[in-house]
């Protein structure tokens, strides 16, 4: 059991890190005077994924949008965009594709997105959806339905649109689904081979034993200034605090980059920019210096790890003639020999802790540089250190942050199978999903394949594809509904997967706004967004520091629906046991939040009263309309990733085949890929500066934006402040511009055989020479000819897969050209309703 005295003095340590007093139940509220009606005027809190919020409200209309919380000194901008949520860009009615309408048996798919739009009532727009998805069914199976919905739908627990969906397609009949996602699709599948677990999203060493014990801070391939402005609940907004000490504090820090990203600068740290993609030849260099100069720690290898040796053949050349030595390195890397050396020696010699990002894994053979990561760090012997070896998440919702003892709010499931007989609903199968849990890597689907493969699924219906050590056959999808994500943006080589999105017979979408994907839709359902509906969430995705009332700030726009009540609706039409059974037995949105509000409550009083931070019952806690903040635990504060793994490798044995880190994986020679070997493994990309041309000089790398969240807060104005010219600015380096003839401030066309699109140059030493840098998110916007007037830069990346393995997106590889744009500048449309629409 924790020592009191320890619990608190830990606790007041943290002191340093803002926190909020916990909630106190000093006056109870009757539960016969909680609401859940609307305030006119007033404040409201809420949650988003940039953090919680409090709203002013006046008149019933958001007039102020501010943080609920100053955890650090930095701002974060996108907190103070709510109103634009509401009231911009909105889709306020149902709408249907005309042909569709007319014919849905014969709708015209290659129309879409160039037709016009027909208003129609909900009533019919609801009947419409349950009609033809029935019709799917019958008549080509439940394989010919997918149902879509990626990621960073809203921060609510309950209102998740993404499981509604599955929930929805599940009772009426099954669907086809995806696994795995943009963000770390080689990563999460190489890591529970090589380290027993996806890694990505794990708890990493406490931030605080790294302040404490670490000498060194490395940075590779991530910008946390800027990503850590976002979570995937909700940011507690610590990450960004802890940072703040770390630049006060003696540790060196070094930033591993094509650019100078804005946490390089705030740091002020030492800058190296290798050429993109040679992450793994860079490492490669390293590992043999530390041979060479003998600076490897065997013990840890002859007892942590399994297959250095043969690692070892392959870094001197005995299976290819090739010495991957440190001239090797320097020449595919760009980075000097000098440099490799002495980055090897700073990380043996020092207490080194590696903060990857995902972007590097982002990449053609997007499995190996994570993979070469760890064997790096197992070759320096640090990893379970308080200070040194490797984290994947210090960039991602706030990795590091110590960990609450606190209750953890549940959330909506996708529920159970519906077994139909003869068009009659029989009842609902086992559960085959858990509440809560890892929501982004749950599959509710009969069957599923990568998620990034589903332009090529939907191109090319019964190819198979290995995948993973199996084979995966494409269905024939024919229905695709989606909620609560935009594909059409999201997605790699936008003109060919805006062809695949041309051949289904049906595509619905739930939508706010009149994204790309919804004017890419036959029926488009317009949706609430979280500020016009009740919910609960929790911020911090590792530190559960808070419990988040997230109470409807304002009146639905137009005739907009929660997506639990849309697909309640549709169950209707399907009959009262299929509303039934989605709804169980009628619940409402605020019967599941109480749910899961009074769940959480049960396991802070299961902590006992010495430990357990006070929560009030559910009626006072959303009267006060108020966060509940929980206690870090003494573990928490003092936590090492994989501590107790060195500790005890046989008692505390790593979910691979050998219960250690596996440098060499049997499992993965025996799948005998070409594009994935059973070691580290530099491969040479597709496209890379190694074979650049005249006709794309330019690597282009598409980070994740500062000022967004992918595509949300796109049509905010927010973007009056980093927009050039109205187009999504790009890094250019300030030698290449010169020789291209191109200023700050001006309109550039980049362009390769894959599409053209037009953006803002930035001029800037920040970006290495012949690299680019055109931030993803922005809103697909082609003109008459193709051209992209926005700047949504996967209209130029390439949609093949990082490896049979994983099956992950490449969008940071890929070549372009750059010139600067002649002639008149076409006005914007991506955030305009479509003609029909109002």
């Amino acid at each position: 059991m924790l020592d009191r005295r320890k619990f608190l003095k830990v606790g007041a340590a943290l002191t340093a890190i803002p926190l909020i007093p916990s909630i106190s139940a000093a006056k109870s509220v009757e539960a016969t005077k909680v609401s859940f009606g609307l305030i006119k005027n007033g404040e409201v809190i809420t949650a988003a994924h940039w953090g919680a919020l409090k709203l002013t409200i006046k008149n019933g209309k958001i007039v102020k949008s501010e943080p609920w919380e100053k955890a650090t000194n930095m701002d974060n901008p996108l907190q103070h965009y709510t109103a634009d949520m509401v009231y911009k860009s909105r889709v306020k009615y149902p709408y249907v594709r005309k042909s569709y309408l007319e014919d849905p048996d014969n709708p015209k798919p290659e129309l879409r997105g160039k037709e016009e739009f027909v208003r129609v009532s909900y009533d019919e727009a609801i009947k419409l959806i349950a009609k033809e998805l029935k019709k799917t069914r019958d008549t080509k199976g439940t394989s010919a339905v997918f149902g879509g919905s990626y990621g960073w739908k809203s921060s609510g627990n309950m209102q998740n649109a993404r499981i509604l969906l599955h929930r929805f397609l599940n009772v009426t009949g099954g669907f086809v689904g995806s696994t795995g996602d943009y963000s770390t699709g080689a990563s999460q599948v190489i890591m529970p081979y090589v380290v027993g677990s996806i890694e990505v999203y794990e708890q990493q060493t406490s931030w605080e034993n790294i302040l404490g014990n670490s000498k060194y801070v490395v940075i590779w391939g991530a910008d946390p200034i800027s990503t850590l402005r976002i979570a995937w609940t909700s940011s507690d907004q610590r990450g960004l605090a802890y940072f703040e000490k770390l630049k006060k504090s003696k540790i060196k820090v070094i930033c591993i980059d094509p650019v100078r990203t804005d946490t390089a600068k705030f740091l002020n740290a030492k800058w190296i920019s290798p050429r993109p993609n040679t992450d793994v030849a860079l490492m490669i260099g390293m590992a043999s210096h530390l041979i060479a100069k003998n600076k490897v720690n065997y013990d840890f290898l002859d007892n942590y790890t399994t297959g250095f040796d043969k690692f070892k053949d392959y870094i001197d050349g005995k299976e290819d003639g090739v010495k991957k030595d440190v001239k090797w390195a320097s020449k595919i890397s760009g980075i000097s020999e000098k440099t490799i050396r002495e980055l090897a020696e700073t990380f043996y010699d020092n207490p080194t802790m590696i903060m990857s990002g995902w972007g590097m894994q982002r990449a053609h053979y997007g499995e190996q540089p994570h993979w070469m990561l760890v064997t790096l760090a197992s070759m320096i012997g640090q990893i379970g250190t308080k200070g040194g070896g490797f984290g994947l998440s210090y960039h991602y919702s706030n990795g590091g942050v110590p960990t609450c003892k606190s209750g953890v709010i549940g959330g909506i499931n996708a529920g159970s199978l519906g077994i139909w007989e003869n068009g009659k609903f029989k009842g609902l199968a086992k559960s085959n999903q858990a509440a809560g849990g890892a929501e982004w890597l749950q599959n509710a689907a009969s069957a599923s394949f990568p998620v990034a493969r589903i332009a090529d699924a939907l191109l090319n219906p019964g190819k198979t594809i290995d995948h993973n050590g199996g084979k995966i056959t494409y269905p024939d999808i024919d229905f695709i509904y989606w909620a609560g994500g935009n594909p059409l943006v999201h997605h790699q080589d936008t003109n060919n997967n805006v062809k695949a999105w041309r051949k289904p017979r049906t595509i619905v979408v739930n939508e706010i706004y009149w994204t790309p994907t919804a004017k890419m839709a036959d029926i488009v359902m317009p949706a609430t967004s979280s500020y016009e509906r009740d919910d609960i969430t929790m911020t911090g995705d590792y530190s559960n520091m808070n419990i988040v009332p997230m109470k409807q700030a304002v009146e639905p726009v137009g005739e907009s629906r929660d997506d639990y009540v849309i697909f309640s609706d549709i169950c209707k039409v399907y009959g009262k046991d299929v509303f039934n059974a989605y709804t169980e037995n009628g619940k409402k949105a605020k019967d599941f939040i109480k749910e899961y509000y009074n769940s959480a409550l049960k396991q802070t009083q299961s902590f006992g009263e010495v430990f357990a931070t006070p929560m009030p019952n559910f009626e006072e806690f959303w009267a006060k309309n108020e966060p509940i903040t929980f206690d870090v635990t003494a573990e928490s504060y003092e936590w090492t990733r994989f501590l107790e793994f060195i500790e005890d490798p046989i008692l505390n044995a790593l979910g691979t085949e050998s219960g250690l880190i596996e440098i060499y994986s049997e499992t993965i020679k025996n799948y005998n890929y070409d594009d994935c070997k059973a070691h580290p493994t530099w491969f040479e990309p597709i496209e890379w500066l190694g074979n650049a041309t005249k006709e794309a000089p330019f690597h282009l790398l598409t980070n994740h934006p500062k000022d967004r969240l992918h595509s949300q807060l796109c049509h905010t104005n927010l973007r009056d402040t980093y927009a050039v010219k109205d187009r999504e600015p790009i890094l250019i380096n300030t030698k290449d511009a010169k020789k291209l003839g191109i200023k700050n401030g001006d309109v550039v066309r980049v362009f390769n055989k894959r599409g053209e699109v037009l953006a803002g140059a930035v001029v800037t030493d920040d970006i290495m020479q012949g690299v680019a840098r055109l931030c993803e998110g922005a809103w697909y916007d082609p003109n008459e000819n193709g051209l992209c007037k926005c700047g949504n830069a996967n209209v130029l990346t390439m949609d093949i897969p990082t490896s049979k393995l994983a099956n992950g997106n490449i969008s940071h590889t890929g070549l372009v050209n750059i010139e600067k744009f002649k002639g008149d500048l076409p006005a914007l449309s991506a955030f305009d309703a479509p003609k029909g629409a109002n």
